[in-house]
């Protein structure tokens, strides 16, 4: 592929590296492929406040004349790029959902609605954030291509342990969507132990307390620190309300760990056949679903079996193929744009 290609990522607040660990994944693949097909780009400020936006604005500009692709979350400085040049990466439409008002429809504009018209293709990393983002947008459904998350290669097959007679359930994240609340009122009562990932509120805390779940509490993590939680756990849950994507499931299934989720947003789409589907907003159908894997070995073991099939959809070497196949999609095209012009 003879075009060189910019990716312009943000630079990231504290603790904000998801984006960034994805993206950095695919490149190091797609620079095995062609050691000059890309060059990262790491926009100046971080995207708070109006003269930090203005700065990175300015700063993309100087690609204006180049084939560029917008990583996510930064939709905004799409807007200063070539249309028939540009790629733009959607993670999720999940700011729109806590949003209210003229600042909902200041994002929306800014964030979605003005950047798309200046991408030749989007990609989005689920079916649901397809259907979310052309719920918001119009734009043609056929440019949007879904390319799914790849999994760190940290994850790998866990030694298997016999199941004990408390399991450790780990919990991933404690935003809001991750719906920690119900999911203690679910676990109450169960001889279980939780350990929570993320930063724990005062709120959230006493909400704990409250439950009677015994808990440990491991803050942030490294990568390296998260395999190993994965790997001493017995089950993981992530019951969330509503995901772009769902990262944990998968994880899960490269540990070869049994997982709880959400029947419904992208994670049934993720999860496949091997997880434990149940309705996030039922406490009693959260509880039914964890009693199941406690109880049920043959259960267990057909998920865990069925996660491993699963998985194979993340192999990062078939989603770093689907992102050549889009700009060589994009290059095609803008060629076509400007022989069409003479």
């Amino acid at each position: 592929m003879s075009e060189h290609w910019i990716h312009l990522q943000r630079r990231p607040q504290p603790a904000q590296f998801s984006v960034e660990g994805y993206f950095q994944r695919v490149r190091d693949q797609l620079l095995q492929l062609d050691p000059n097909l890309l060059q990262l780009q790491v926009l100046p400020r971080q995207s708070s406040g109006l003269k930090n936006r203005l700065l990175n604005l300015l700063f993309t500009a100087r690609f204006r004349g180049q084939f560029c692709h917008v990583t996510g979350d930064v939709h905004y400085v799409a807007c200063v790029l070539r249309r028939h040049q540009t790629v733009l990466t959607v993670l999720d439409c999940e700011i729109l959902h806590r949003l209210q008002g003229w600042r909902r429809a200041m994002v929306k504009l800014l964030w979605f609605t003005l950047p798309v018209r200046f991408a030749a293709r989007i990609t989005v990393i689920s079916h649901e954030t397809k259907r979310q983002l052309l719920q918001q947008v119009r734009y043609p459904a056929d440019r949007i291509h879904v390319i799914p998350v790849s999994v760190s290669p940290l994850f790998v097959p866990a030694s298997a342990v016999p199941f004990p007679a408390r399991p450790r359930i780990l919990q991933v994240g404690t935003k809001a969507n991750k719906n920690v609340p119900r999911l203690l009122q679910a676990l109450q009562g169960l001889d279980v132990h939780l350990d929570l990932v993320g930063p724990v509120s005062d709120e959230l805390r006493q909400q704990i307390e409250d439950s009677g779940v015994p808990w440990t509490s491991w803050g942030r993590l490294t990568d390296e620190q998260l395999v190993e939680r994965y790997r001493a756990a017995d089950i993981v849950a992530f019951v969330s309300t509503h995901e772009g994507f769902g990262m944990p499931i998968v994880e899960a299934q490269c540990v070869e760990r049994v997982c709880v989720t959400s029947n419904c947003s992208s994670m049934p789409e993720v999860a496949g056949d091997g997880a434990c589907l149940v309705d996030p907003f039922d406490v009693q159908s959260i509880r039914a679903g964890f009693v199941k894997v406690i109880e049920d070995a043959a259960y267990r073991e057909q998920l865990i079996a069925q996660g491993r099939v699963n998985r194979t959809r993340f192999e990062l070497s078939t989603i770093a193929e689907q992102f050549l196949e889009v700009y060589r999609l994009v290059a095609a095209e803008a060629t076509d744009n400007r022989r069409g012009q003479f």
